[in-house]
């Protein structure tokens, strides 16, 4: 399945692709691959943002902030990622999930993925208008469709 049909699919019933990947067996390379896919994308989507603000405020050049977006986004943010996903699974642990590790993982992965290319229009909102009440109200909007869909991805992952 390409990257855009797995998008897709997760956005119409996170669901029903998280059970497809879990079905598949354990699969750390797909989870991870999906998690970098996602990554650079997230990456990518600071690129309008970090250039505006580089026109603006010329005492940081381009170069540096696109350096420090590298390291926070394709290094720090895989890192929290599996934090977020392990502290995720313990939670549903406590409350009575029965899904494994793995599990929490590709439901986080799978959304956050899912998610990029809204983070592409919130970046290109932002390169192009600015900060703003638009730039606000797509955050909260892209936001709570994670949420929803990590939500959603999660719980079906932990159903076990």
């Amino acid at each position: 399945m390409s990257v855009v049909d797995e998008i897709l699919a997760f956005w119409a019933a996170p669901r029903r692709s998280v059970r497809a990947r879990l079905d598949q067996g354990v699969r750390e390379d797909r989870a991870l691959a999906r998690l970098m896919g996602a990554c650079a994308l997230i990456f990518l989507a600071q690129w309008p943002g970090l250039a505006r603000a580089a026109r603006i405020d010329p005492a940081i050049p381009l170069d540096a902030r696109l350096g420090g977006a590298l390291l926070a986004i394709l290094v720090l943010l895989p890192l929290l990622a599996h934090v977020l996903a392990g502290v995720s699974h313990l939670v549903a642990r406590l409350v009575g999930g029965r899904g494994t590790g793995h599990g929490a993982r590709v439901a986080l992965f799978g959304a956050m993925l899912a998610i990029a290319p809204a983070m592409l229009l919130h970046g290109l909102v932002l390169g192009l208008a600015g900060p703003g009440g638009l730039h606000t109200a797509l955050g909260v909007v892209v936001l709570t469709a994670f949420a929803v869909l990590w939500g959603a991805a999660l719980f079906e992952a932990e159903r076990g």
